[in-house]
């Protein structure tokens, strides 16, 4: 139980945050270089989770390492960017070159 307070406290934060909790996924692994938390979301609410300019990611990812030091442990934070999650903007740029101006 308290091996896994980090995950819970990232499960119950992430869940607060976001609009769709039943997709928050997270996964544990232990290692020699410390825990790595991977974190899957809805890509609907990915902007929620990285905030502007990564601001709310970099407090996540704080908070977090601030529990495993608690519990004498090295965490870090691992958010998994969904299937095509950058296609956006590589379109944007296409349609922009498009109009030739």
């Amino acid at each position: 139980m308290a091996q896994e307070q980090d995950k819970e406290f990232l499960e119950f934060v992430i869940k607060s945050l976001v609009d769709h909790p039943g997709d928050v996924k997270i996964d544990r692994k232990v290692d020699e270089m410390g825990v790595l938390l991977t974190l899957k979301v809805n890509p609907e609410d990915m902007g929620q989770v990285i905030g502007k300019a990564g601001s709310t990611a970099r407090a996540i990812r704080n908070l977090v390492r601030i529990v495993g030091l608690k519990n004498h442990a090295r965490v870090n934070l691992k958010i998994d960017e969904p299937a095509g999650g950058r296609s956006r903007r590589e379109d944007k740029k296409s349609d922009l070159e498009d109009l030739n101006i």
